[in-house]
């Protein structure tokens, strides 16, 4: 059995993910859909609406998505959220659909061009030093 090493209660992840967690955040709504059906709270048809979200860390040097969707429902209507243990088979069904038509933000690291300028120049330094030793 793999034993994991705690630090501060918590379990130990890579030195990456970890700066990934403290990096500011941005939400971004990459899909939202008005649904017909009747509002568990108040049983009006036309207020919900469903938003999926994604969160996008980013610094100076690059950029990258989370993998995971967050998605919302709420009600215009009585200006609630409400939450999936108050949905009913429909809006299930609706809302199983509208996560698939949620396409998501790419999750690949976005190297800012900062970062290609420091790139550029260490080979650049790195060449003027292997030139004036050899």
């Amino acid at each position: 059995m793999l034993k994991v090493p705690l630090t501060k209660g918590l379990p130990w992840v890579f030195p990456y993910e970890q700066h990934h967690r403290d990096m500011p955040t941005k939400q971004y709504t990459i899909h939202t859909a008005r649904l017909n059906n009747n509002c568990p709270s108040c049983y009006t048809t036309d207020g919900l609406e469903f938003t999926f979200t994604q969160e996008k860390a980013e610094n100076k040097f690059y950029e990258k998505a989370d993998k995971e969707i967050s998605s919302n429902l709420y009600c215009h209507t009585c200006k609630q959220q409400i939450f999936p243990v108050n949905w009913t088979e429909d809006i299930e069904r609706v809302y199983e659909y509208h996560n698939k038509l949620a396409t998501p933000l790419p999750t690949a690291l976005k190297l800012k061009p900062l970062l290609y300028l420091i790139i550029l120049a260490d080979a650049i330094l790195l060449c003027a030093l292997i030139y004036y030793f050899l």
